[in-house]
Parts: C-alpha cells; sequence; structure tokens
C-alpha cells in the first residue's frame, strides 16, 4: 500500500469547513472524507439533530472501527492525499485520541460569538460543548505535546483575507504541494457531501470559491453572550498559536 499523506483538519460547525474541504478535494489528487464520525457521534449521543436517523443508517457507529480506517486504511480512491473534515466535537469523551497522531493534524478556528450567531440560524439553542472550541483547545494540547511544537492552527477571519497565501502556506507546513486548483471548484453538490448536507450545505453548493472576507459585528445577549464568551478563553489561546503570514 502507497504512503498516504493524511491530513486532518479539526473544526467546530459554522466555520469555512466545508469550503476548506471543497478546495482540498479539488486538488485531484485528494479524496476526502466529510465529518466521518458524525454517525457514531450522534448513535452514541442520542442528539437530535438534523437527519439524525439518516446519518445514523448511513454512516458507521463504530467509533474505533472508523478512527482505525482513518488513521490506517487505504484513502478512497488509492490517492495519495486525504483529507478528513472533523468536528472536534465528535471525539467523545472516553475515547481513545492514540490514533489522531498518525495524522497531520490542523486547527480551524474562528471567533466563538461569530460561531453562536451563525449556529442560532440552524437551531435554537447552543451550549459550548456545541460549537467545539473547548474541545478543539484540548485536542491541541495533546498534539502538541506528542509533535513537541504547536500544529498548524488556521484562523477563518485571517484566511479569508487571503486564501491563496494561507493555502500556500499550509501546504508548505504541511510538506504537500500547493497548487491553485484549490482556489476555485466548480458549484453544486458532490457525492463525498455527508448525507447531512441539505441541511447545511446551500451556500456552498452556491459557491465557486471562497466567500470574500467582510467584517462581522455580532450581537448577541443573554445566554447566548455566556455561551461566546465561556469560549472565548480557548479561542484566544488557539488564536495565539496561529499562522501569521508575513
Amino acid at each position: 500500500m502507497k504512503p498516504v499523506r493524511r491530513v486532518a483538519m479539526w473544526s467546530g460547525p459554522r466555520n469555512i469547513s466545508t469550503a476548506m474541504m471543497r478546495a482540498w478535494e479539488n486538488r485531484g489528487d485528494c479524496a476526502v472524507s466529510d465529518e466521518p464520525l458524525y454517525a457514531a457521534y450522534l448513535a452514541a449521543t442520542g442528539l437530535d439533530h438534523p437527519g439524525r436517523d439518516e446519518i445514523i443508517a448511513a454512516g458507521d457507529t463504530d467509533a474505533e472501527r472508523v478512527a482505525t480506517a482513518l488513521s490506517s486504511g487505504p484513502a478512497p480512491g488509492g490517492q495519495p492525499v486525504w483529507y478528513q473534515k472533523h468536528m472536534t466535537h465528535h471525539l467523545l469523551p472516553g475515547m481513545s485520541t492514540a490514533w489522531v497522531h498518525g495524522l497531520s493534524n490542523v486547527f480551524l478556528i474562528r471567533d466563538p460569538a461569530q460561531v453562536v450567531e451563525s449556529y442560532l440560524k440552524s437551531r435554537a439553542t447552543v451550549a459550548p460543548p456545541d460549537i467545539g472550541l473547548l474541545q478543539q483547545a484540548a485536542l491541541f494540547d495533546e498534539v502538541a505535546e506528542r509533535l513537541g511544537k504547536a500544529p498548524p492552527v488556521i484562523d477563518a477571519d485571517d484566511f479569508l483575507r487571503s486564501p491563496h497565501a494561507y493555502l500556500q502556506a499550509l501546504c508548505e507546513r504541511l510538506g504537500i504541494a500547493f497548487t491553485e486548483r484549490m482556489l476555485a471548484w466548480p458549484p453544486g453538490r458532490r457525492g463525498s457531501d455527508g448525507i447531512w448536507a441539505p441541511y447545511w450545505y446551500e451556500a456552498v453548493w452556491r459557491s465557486t470559491g471562497f466567500e470574500p472576507w467582510r467584517p462581522r459585528s455580532p450581537r448577541l445577549e443573554g445566554a447566548d453572550l455566556a455561551v461566546a464568551e465561556a469560549c472565548r478563553p480557548a479561542y484566544e489561546r488557539l488564536r495565539a498559536c496561529r499562522l501569521v503570514l508575513g
């Protein structure tokens, strides 16, 4: 079996994670997996997410079996690069993370106030564990300790100001050749999209590239603001380690 470069992008919801998946899939030498632990997460937690029953029926609910395939199995289609789009909160308490260290791990972060505001457009309520930042910080610490240095961290706000430069820098950091094919892709659905895509991916289906950067000023109050602020220390700690260009 040929060596496979396994890139795991650890994000929370309502980030640019699906657009990032499009960029990698458009390379031509890269297989992608869309939230491969989602079915196991829903089955274990009992949470009522949109399309829950379909997701569980279509996916593998054995998290350990999924993890083994992701870390040591062949890449889909025999591709030399395998991009795995992960939601960090899908790593449930008690689940071994030893397999993660066989991947090239990258952390994709976004200001928690922006995440909470976007999340509440599709869900009635939100709690700190729902947006993944606390779990990102814990996994980041584990990966950094094993590596002896900080793994790459990409802040979505920085990235959207200069996708070309950040993708080029990230590929260089990962030892993977950059191609400008990562900057644009045809619109529409993909066979690689998770079965939950109709509930979340409408904007990505219309897209042909990363959205232009624009300033955002979320307006949160009460419990929603408290959720964002509970996650802010984790965000700021990760942001201090983010990839900064020139």
